[in-house]
């Protein structure tokens, strides 16, 4: 049996000290300071890290574990960048591919470019053996001649691409580790200022960085490689990309084949030269142009304006796809280099 008025009292009680303990609830927010939330750890990250650092410890010990994962840390993931590697240009057919890069715009401004920088490029050319046209029209194919080397940071997208693409995150793995495997004198910028292309491209010839760490070339031996702002080290990185992968001075690039009826197309490895221009003349593809038989060579077809296309290619034009493995980049490198080329040569001005 309750006592009269006791109920009451326990509620009063109970309603008090509901009261005290939210007052020093409220008090304790107060003094207690906010923990941060720990950065996004990209999947893969820290693995990444051990193992970097335990590769860089013999030449580079300041690359700790610890410092790694502080530069990864500070990265972002990008959707921009993955949607961007899910449609490529080089996806085109030839017919639409071409005229992206075969424009009035870019022929005039490459002989423009070649002009202005000619006392400092022939040079360099002479010296490599590869056609000053031809590393013009590199830099006018990838940046229009510096006008555009990519708005993304690089390693924002190198983060990006490795932890968060797997279709090639073996590969941007591999580029990432090169990138913070290069000295930090290497770049004309910090690291974390770095910007290039969705991929990570950097410099007026988008080098890679494996490419950076391989051909670039401090041509003006300022102890830097600066692939934005001078011009020598540009010049001298793509020449020697190119020597280093088998570039023939003074060999064709490719030759137009109009195909026999019957004619059969051969096997291809690639963009290897694997056959021999009189073997691709007895497969039904002659060329016009008089050359020895022996010639190695291979032949590509491309869907063009007027229905298939078919091109006799040579080492040289194999050497233009070991900077963009598509045969429509390489034509497209040829075809600009040959109209700057003569553009240049004919010295019309500019426009």
């Amino acid at each position: 049996m309750t006592r009269p008025g006791g109920a009451g009292r326990l509620t009063d009680m109970t309603r008090s000290l509901s009261a005290l303990l939210a007052g020093a609830l409220l008090a304790s927010c107060a003094v207690v300071p906010q923990v941060p939330a720990a950065p996004e750890t990209h999947p893969g990250q820290r693995e990444f890290a051990r193992e970097l650092a335990a590769e860089a410890r013999a030449t580079r010990p300041d690359l700790t574990e610890a410092r790694i994962n502080a530069i990864l840390d500070e990265a972002k993931k990008q959707p921009g960048i993955i949607a961007a590697m899910t449609r490529p240009a080089e996806a085109k057919p030839w017919r639409d591919y071409r005229p992206i890069f075969m424009t009035e715009a870019r022929i005039a401004q490459g002989a423009a470019f070649w002009r202005e920088h000619a006392a400092l490029l022939e040079p360099i050319a002479a010296e490599y053996g590869v056609p000053p046209e031809m590393i013009v029209a590199i830099i006018g194919v990838e940046t229009s001649y510096g006008g555009n080397t990519g708005s993304w940071r690089a390693l924002d997208a190198l983060v990006t691409l490795a932890f968060h693409y797997p279709p090639r995150a073996s590969y941007f793995r591999g580029e990432l580790k090169r990138l913070l495997l290069l000295p930090d004198r290497t770049f004309p910028m910090p690291l974390g200022e770095i910007r290039g292309s969705y991929a990570g491209a950097m410099g007026l010839p988008q080098f890679m960085p494996t490419s950076y760490a391989t051909w670039a070339v401090d041509r003006d031996g300022d102890g830097r490689i600066d692939l934005w702002n001078s011009h020598a080290d540009i010049f001298a990185s793509v020449a020697n990309y190119f020597i280093d992968h088998g570039w023939q001075p003074g060999a064709p690039v490719t030759d137009r084949a109009i195909a026999a009826e019957g004619a059969v197309e051969p096997e291809r490895d690639g963009f290897r030269p694997i056959h021999h221009l009189g073997a691709l003349a007895d497969a039904g593809f002659p060329i016009a142009a008089t050359r020895d038989p022996a010639t190695p060579a291979t032949l590509v077809r491309l869907d063009g304006d007027a229905g298939p296309e078919f091109w006799v290619t040579y080492q040289n034009f194999f050497v233009i796809t070991r900077y963009n493995r598509s045969p429509l980049y390489a034509m497209a490198v040829h075809q600009l280099s040959q109209a700057i080329a003569e553009r240049y040569r004919a010295g019309a001005p500019a426009r």
